[in-house]
């Protein structure tokens, strides 16, 4: 690297040329001023190397620089030789060839030379770095025409608002501008999620290669969703610009050879046929620069199943994130995962959880999640999450309608080719438990009507934690398992190993829910906890709750002096462990050191009555599935297979924590499970009671909404989500009963659910008939029962949604009045028959009531029945009943819930 002097040996022409070119180019105060400053910055070498003319460029770059304190690049050709320009980038810092050099090849430049000039402007250092370049082969337009478009990108890479990879060389090749490269660029992040084995370089090339092609689908991208007064609907804008690009992008995509090249073009001009809105119009100029596209997922060819209704893809430079939704009115948590990449994967699978779950509630199941992917130490790595969330959550909110004066609106700039979509909510979920706030505060910045009510659980709704839910409604499932196994498990002590730390939501509370818990032992992402033989179980309660009260606590708090002989803390990522004799006994471990992963193995495999999940991770699998197929790298060296297990019941209060297969191979083998999509709903339950609780006191006369009456029906409504959670978990013992004398029918409900699209063999793990019927005995498991009551429960709703007029009798009125508390809906009638989601309300409750009493059977009839079954004049009378029995069960679970301690 040549480095030129900046001392001062003028040649007395260059000077003189310089001043008097000041002296015409500015007013006669401002030149004067930069006469006097800069008439002995350029030193001998610099003068010989660049004329006067372009030394005023770099003074006004320079004065930028000084003034910004940000760095800025410059374009001039001092050059003799043809299409040789010279790249100027101004900083106050001196700077490596390492950090222009990626920057220059991925634009498609050669460097021919390079020259750094440190200068100093009146005490101020600054330095530039010089490159002679020029286009490495071919190029759209000459350097005078691309010199604006260039020196943006390359502001935009320095200012770290978009991405350095080789996609930028389709500036040179195309003349794109950064942001619509960085259109095809959101799309190859999104299309890489899919699971899809192209690479990231195959990619590029395809591109690279096929530059016409590349302008083409931008341009597509373009006539789709740049607003435009000229088209007054879509259906001119398919007839005068869409179909002739689509005719002329297909015959450009016919001339590819190269069969990969064909395959990834088609399938990125398929995305952008599928979106159905973008923000880009919105914000391609703006500070706050990103993409968000909405996708019709129905659209997309050969995406893997299972296929949401609609997902947004959100898309920046330090982020990516992704929801997706099983309806238009669906809802469901988001998460900051550490997948960087296969997000998309994991989200999918929570979103199939969250459709079985959510058929508790109105929506229909959601999930979104974010990654961070710039590089962050631990101190800022926060700061950068909360960004990233904010930006998604924008990004959502962006492509999402508003009601403004009754009235569905949306956000200016969009163009739309989906109907109306106002119902947006989220929740909390790994990482983002703070974050609700964070999320109103955004819905209020874009005055989105559901206001607080847009993200659950935050100051002004219900706290997850502080009421315990999910973890309560968990412990419904598991007082249920060991009732039918013949115990008592708030009055009889039991012996329990967990995922979790006491500070978490589910496995903290889970901890507190009985008097007479024996923990041995606990696994958390840090540490592993081991207490062989709990010597006082009050005392051990009391320290769990002064954990689980202490802001940020690990099992590393715990007082060492209560753990029982050959008992310890010990960390999770230790090489050696000393294995005590208390240990080898109940463990079986032979060794005397051991590493803590597979300490972890061990624990997991413990003889124990309950293995209570409340933390992260997949921690079982079935003994034919390979840890690849479960998709969860992270816990590969700790996961065990399902025939491993001696644990008696399994609460799984988080989510994933077991694979279906998993679930349904212990199960066969004797084992007490249900699915995470029953066990742990409470909390969805209570976050959906919330968003329509906060929808009707927003219809009510203002001095009668207040945050004092939506507090004091806390106890209500947690009261009637705990027992949604008895009724699910007696409703799947009662199915295991009609099971055994009835396994052929509920095959052929099956059938009938796969054949109306409520239920996916493959991806709910549900076996063939032939598999089934070759178990001795032979029946289904409880996870098998779980997915076909939520298949069951997701029909039922629809049909009801179907039957025009129906749900509209007044025979079901009290079906949506006692939805809500008795407090409301006996002042409110009027308002919540109003409620804007009654029908969805009404239709949800009726179908739990009816298959939690009858089962899912009740779907099972002949076909011409069955499109009648709701109009039958039987129906008024079954549902009386049905009604009677619930009320029946209520008295019951009211019962049982006398010796709970948190009541």
């Amino acid at each position: 690297m040549r480095v030129i002097s900046s001392d001062y040996k003028s040649d007395t022409q260059w000077t003189k040329t310089f001043h008097k070119m000041i002296r015409r180019l500015f007013d006669k105060q401002e030149g004067e001023s930069l006469w006097l400053k800069y008439q002995a910055t350029f030193s001998a070498d610099y003068q010989s190397l660049m004329p006067p003319r372009y030394a005023i460029s770099d003074i006004v770059s320079i004065e930028t620089t000084l003034k910004t304190q940000k760095s800025q690049v410059g374009l001039l050709k001092p050059c003799t030789t043809k299409d040789h320009y010279r790249l100027h980038f101004y900083s106050l810092e001196h700077r490596f060839l390492d950090e222009y050099f990626p920057i220059i090849g991925n634009l498609n430049l050669r460097v021919i030379d390079q020259v750094q000039f440190p200068l100093d402007v009146k005490g101020s250092k600054v330095f530039i770095k010089s490159f002679t370049i020029t286009v490495t082969d071919s190029q759209y337009a000459s350097f005078q025409v691309l010199k604006k478009p260039l020196l943006n990108m390359i502001a935009a890479l320095l200012d770290e608002k978009v991405e350095n990879d080789p996609l930028n060389r389709l500036l040179i090749l195309t003349g794109l501008l950064w942001q619509e490269i960085d259109v095809l660029r959101a799309y190859r992040n999104y299309y890489l999620q899919l699971a899809d084995k192209t690479t990231r370089d195959s990619f590029h090339n395809t591109l690279i290669s096929n530059p016409e092609v590349a302008l083409n689908l931008f341009k597509y991208f373009d006539v789709r969703f740049k607003p435009d007064d000229q088209w007054q609907n879509n259906l001119q804008r398919e007839e005068q610009a869409l179909f002739p690009l689509r005719i002329k992008l297909l015959e450009a995509i016919e001339q590819v050879v190269h069969i990969n090249h064909d395959r990834i073009l088609r399938t990125l001009f398929n995305l952008i046929d599928a979106t159905v809105r973008s923000n880009f119009y919105v914000r391609r100029d703006l500070e706050n620069y990103f993409i968000a596209f909405k996708i019709n997922s129905l659209g997309v060819i050969n995406m893997p199943n299972p296929r949401p209704e609609n997902e947004i893809y959100v898309h920046a430079v330090g982020m990516e994130g992704i929801h997706l939704r099983g309806g238009k009115i669906s809802r469901g948590g988001i998460r900051w995962s550490d997948r960087t990449d296969d997000f998309r994967t994991e989200i999918l699978g929570l979103m199939q959880t969250q459709m079985s779950k959510n058929v508790l509630i109105i929506p229909k199941g959601a999930k979104g999640g974010f990654i961070v992917k710039k590089g962050c130490v631990a101190s800022c790595l926060r700061e950068a999450g909360k960004k990233a969330y904010i930006t998604f959550i924008q990004g959502l909110l962006d492509l999402t309608d508003n009601y403004i004066d009754n009235k569905v609106v949306l956000l200016p700039g969009i163009v739309s080719y989906d109907y109306h979509d106002p119902y947006l909510v989220v929740a909390a979920d790994k990482g983002t438990a703070q974050f609700s706030d964070l999320a109103n505060s955004v819905a209020k910045d874009y005055n989105y009507w559901l206001a607080d009510a847009f993200a659950s659980g935050g100051s002004e709704g219900y706290n997850h934690k502080e009421l315990g839910i999910t973890a309560r409604g968990a412990w419904e499932s598991v007082k249920r398992h060991f009732r039918e196994l013949g115990k008592n498990i708030q009055q009889q002590p039991f012996t329990v190993v967990g995922i979790g730390s006491m500070d978490g939501d589910v496995f903290g509370n889970g901890m507190l829910l009985s008097p007479v818990i024996q923990l041995l032992a606990a696994i958390s992402g840090e540490h592993i906890f081991i207490d062989p033989a709990p010597l006082d179980l009050h005392a051990s309660l009391l320290e769990r709750q002064r954990l689980f009260n202490l802001p940020h606590s690990s099992w590393d708090d715990y007082n060492h002096k209560l753990i029982s002989d050959g008992g310890g803390i010990f960390k999770r990522n230790s090489k050696a462990i000393s294995v005590s004799l208390a240990m080898k006994k109940w463990l079986g471990i032979r060794y005397q050191t051991i590493d803590g992963e597979t300490l972890i193995r061990y624990l997991l495999k413990a003889p124990i009555e309950l293995l209570w999940l409340g933390g992260i991770g997949t921690y079982v699998k079935a003994s034919t599935e390979t840890d690849a197929e479960v998709g969860d790298r992270a816990n590969d060296a700790v996961r065990i297979d399902a025939s491993e297990l001696r644990a008696n019941v399994v609460g799984e209060g988080a989510n994933l924590c077991f694979t279906q297969k998993a679930r349904i191979e212990y199960g066969l083998a004797g084992g007490r499970i249900n699915t995470d999509a029953i066990d742990n709903s409470a909390g969805v339950d209570i976050s959906d009671h919330e968003v329509n609780l906060k929808i009707l006191l927003k219809g009510l006369p203002k001095n009668e909404k207040s945050a004092s009456l939506f507090k004091s029906l806390t106890n209500k409504v947690s009261a009637s989500v705990l027992k949604n959670n008895y009724q699910q978990s007696l409703c799947l013992s009662l199915e295991q009963i009609r099971c055994t004398t009835q396994l052929k029918s509920y095959l052929q409900l099956a059938d009938q659910l796969e054949s109306s699209s409520f239920l996916d063999r493959k991806v709910e793990s549900f076996m063939p008939e032939k598999e089934i019927l070759s178990r001795q005995p032979q029946r289904l498991t409880r996870p098998e029962l779980a997915v076909l009551i939520a298949a069951s429960k997701m029909q039922l709703t629809q049909k009801l949604l179907e039957q025009t007029g129906f749900l509209e009798q007044d025979y079901f009125q009290n079906i949506l009045l006692n939805y809500f508390p008795a407090l409301l809906s006996h002042t409110y009638a009027n308002k919540v028959n109003a409620h804007p989601l009654a029908r969805e309300i009404k239709a949800t409750c009726i179908s739990n009531k009816i298959i939690n009493q009858a089962g899912g059977l009740f779907l099972l009839s002949s076909s011409e029945s069955s499109n009648n079954v709701l109009e039958n004049s039987l129906c008024y009378l079954t549902f009386d009943r049905i009604i009677e029995a619930d009320n029946l069960r209520s008295v019951i679970y009211d019962q049982d819930n006398k010796v709970n301690p948190e009541d």
